[in-house]
C-alpha cells in the first residue's frame, strides 16, 4: 500500500513543456508538481528572450526571428513533503524554432469578382503589404489580399505567430481564369521599354507547360539572354547596347498562343510589342557638352549620371536636370543667338557631324543608334575632345569682312568676296560638311556659261555649292563670287586648318 502511494504521489507531480501553437512554449503542471519558479529562455548566443508567463504560456516580450532557435528553461519547485525525498526543484529544457510559413504557391489563379487570396501551409498571425502590418485573429491559413485588379504582384510578408518578425517578402503574383495560359508582361504591353531594359513574362501555369521550351524571338534582334528566375517567368536580359537608342518598337514572338492580360482587358495573342523612347535632344546636348562639342558646359543639379550602360541608357531617354553655361566669356553674339535648350539648332547639328566626323561614321547630322552608341561609350570612358571650339562669321555688307574665333579669341579678321547679286551668298548659319585642301570647281555662271577652276585651295564647303576657299583676286571686300566666300590665299590657309567638319559658318548682313 505505502509503495502504490509512492507511485500515485510520483504519477501526480509531472511536469510537461512543450511547444505552443500561439506562445512560444507552454507548461503543464499535474497537481503535486509544485508552482513554477522561474523560466528563462535565450538565443545559441547566449541572448536572454525576456518572456511573460501567463496561465501556462511562455510569450516573448520582444519579437523574434522566423525559424530562429529557442532554448527554454523552466525550474519547477516541488511541495515540501516531495521536497524532503525528490529534491527542491525540477528543471525542464526545451529547444524550439520559431515557425515559418510558405505559401502553397505563388501564382494565384483568381474567378471573376473575388478577392485574392493566399493559402499558407501553417496558420499565419501577421502580415503586410506594403508598410503596415496588421493582426490576424485568430491565425488563419488562408490570407485575403481584397479586391485587386485583374492580375498583378505583390509582394507579402507573413509571420507566424503575432511576436515574431516578419518573414522576408514573398512575390506573390494572381491572374483570371482564362482558356489559354495567363501571361503578365513587365514593362506593360505596347508601354515603354528602356534600352537597356530587361522583360518579364510571369505565366499562371510553368513556362514548360505555358508556351513550351522554344525561346522566344525578338524584332529586332536584340543581344542578350533568356533565364528562369522560377518556374513561371521567363526574363529577357539585353547585353551590349541592348535595344539601342532609338529603335522604336520592339516585339516579341511567342511559340505558343497565350492569354495577355492588361489593363484594358486579356488579348489572346503569340506577339507582345513595346516601345523604346526616341532619345532626348536635351540629354543629347548634355553629353555633346560634356565631350567638348559644344561652346557650352553643363552641369548636373545633383550627382552626375553613372558611368554604366544602365544608367546612361536610362538618362538617354529622361535627361537629368543641370545647367548649360558658356565656356568663354565673349562668345559672339551671333554664335549665341543659335543655341535653344533642348532644341534642335545649328550648334548641336554642328556638333553632331563633327562627332560623327571624329568617329568615322556617315556624316548625316543624324544622331541614329550608331551615334549615341559611340557618345555613350565615349561618356562611360570619361572622354573629352580637346581640339577646342572654331566659329566663323561673315558680314555680307561692305566692307565684306571674314571673322575667324576660337576658344574665345579672335585668331583672324580678313575681307572676303560673297556672291553677287545674281548668285548671292545665302544668309544663315551652316555646318561645314566638306573640308578639301584643294578641289577644282565648276558650274554655270549668271549668263549661262559654264567654268571650271581646278586647285581651287583651303576649301571648306558648308552650304550647297558655298565654300570658304582661297580665291586669286585684284580685290576683296565686295561680292564678286558665285556664292562662296573668297579669302586671299594667306586667310584661307590660316582659316582652314579651324575649319574642319561641323564648324559653323554665319553669314550675315
Amino acid at each position: 500500500m505505502v509503495a502504490a502511494a509512492a507511485w500515485a504521489v510520483l504519477g501526480a507531480s509531472g511536469v510537461t513543456l512543450s511547444g505552443d501553437e500561439a506562445a512560444l512554449a507552454s507548461i503543464h503542471l499535474q497537481t503535486l508538481a509544485g508552482s513554477l519558479e522561474s523560466a528563462r529562455a535565450t538565443t545559441p548566443a547566449g541572448r536572454p528572450v525576456p518572456l511573460e508567463v501567463r496561465d501556462g504560456r511562455l510569450t516573448p516580450k520582444v519579437r523574434l526571428t522566423p525559424g530562429e532557435r529557442i532554448d527554454v528553461e523552466v525550474v519547477v519547485r516541488r511541495p515540501g513533503a516531495l521536497s524532503w525525498a525528490l529534491g527542491n526543484t525540477r528543471r525542464e529544457h526545451l529547444t524550439i524554432t520559431t515557425p515559418v510559413v510558405h505559401p502553397t504557391t505563388r501564382w494565384v489563379s483568381v474567378p471573376h469578382g473575388s478577392a485574392v487570396t493566399v493559402a499558407y501551409d501553417g496558420a499565419v498571425a501577421g502580415e503586410a503589404t506594403g508598410a503596415a502590418r496588421r493582426t490576424l485573429r485568430p491565425a488563419q491559413t488562408r490570407v485575403s489580399l481584397g479586391a485587386q485588379p485583374a492580375a498583378g504582384s505583390t509582394a507579402v510578408a507573413v509571420a507566424a505567430r503575432t511576436w515574431e518578425r516578419l518573414q522576408p517578402a514573398t512575390r506573390i503574383s494572381w491572374f483570371p481564369q482564362t482558356e489559354k495560359p495567363a501571361a503578365v508582361s513587365a514593362p506593360a504591353a505596347d508601354g515603354r521599354l528602356s534600352p537597356l531594359g530587361t522583360v518579364q513574362l510571369t505565366f499562371a501555369k510553368t513556362v514548360h507547360d505555358a508556351i513550351g521550351d522554344t525561346r522566344p524571338t525578338l524584332t529586332p534582334r536584340t543581344p542578350g539572354r533568356f533565364t528562369r528566375p522560377d518556374s513561371h517567368t521567363l526574363l529577357f536580359t539585353p547585353t551590349g547596347d541592348g535595344f539601342g537608342v532609338g529603335t522604336g518598337t520592339v516585339h516579341m514572338t511567342l511559340p505558343r498562343t497565350v492569354d495577355l492580360v492588361s489593363a484594358t482587358g486579356t488579348t489572346a495573342t503569340k506577339r507582345i510589342g513595346w516601345t523604346v523612347p526616341p532619345p532626348s535632344t536635351l540629354r543629347l546636348e548634355q553629353l555633346l557638352a560634356q565631350g567638348g562639342y559644344l561652346p557650352l558646359d553643363w552641369q548636373p543639379s545633383g550627382d552626375d549620371v553613372a558611368r554604366t550602360r544602365a544608367a546612361q541608357a536610362d538618362a538617354s531617354v529622361d535627361a537629368p536636370d543641370g545647367t548649360f553655361t558658356w565656356r568663354f566669356p565673349d562668345t559672339p553674339s551671333e554664335l549665341k543667338r543659335e543655341w535653344k535648350v533642348g532644341e534642335a539648332n545649328e550648334i548641336v547639328r554642328g556638333a553632331i557631324m563633327k562627332f560623327q566626323d571624329t568617329h568615322h561614321l556617315t556624316v548625316d547630322a543624324f544622331a541614329g543608334p550608331e551615334v549615341w552608341r559611340e557618345l555613350v561609350a565615349d561618356t562611360i570612358a570619361g572622354k573629352r575632345r580637346t581640339d577646342g571650339y572654331s566659329y566663323v562669321y561673315v558680314h555680307r555688307d561692305t566692307p565684306q569682312l571674314l571673322t575667324l574665333w576660337h576658344d574665345g579669341h579672335t585668331v583672324l579678321t580678313s575681307p572676303g568676296n560673297t556672291g553677287v547679286p545674281a548668285a548671292p551668298t545665302e544668309l544663315g548659319t551652316f555646318p561645314v560638311f566638306e573640308h578639301l585642301s584643294s578641289a577644282t570647281m565648276s558650274g554655270t555662271n549668271p549668263d549661262g556659261s559654264h567654268y571650271n577652276d581646278p586647285g581651287v585651295k583651303w576649301v571648306s564647303y558648308f552650304n550647297g555649292g558655298d565654300a570658304l576657299h582661297a580665291f586669286n583676286r585684284a580685290s576683296f571686300g565686295t561680292p564678286q563670287s558665285l556664292g562662296c566666300v573668297e579669302l586671299p590665299e594667306a586667310s584661307a590657309k590660316k582659316v582652314w586648318p579651324y575649319t574642319p567638319i561641323g564648324t559653323l559658318v554665319t553669314i550675315e548682313h
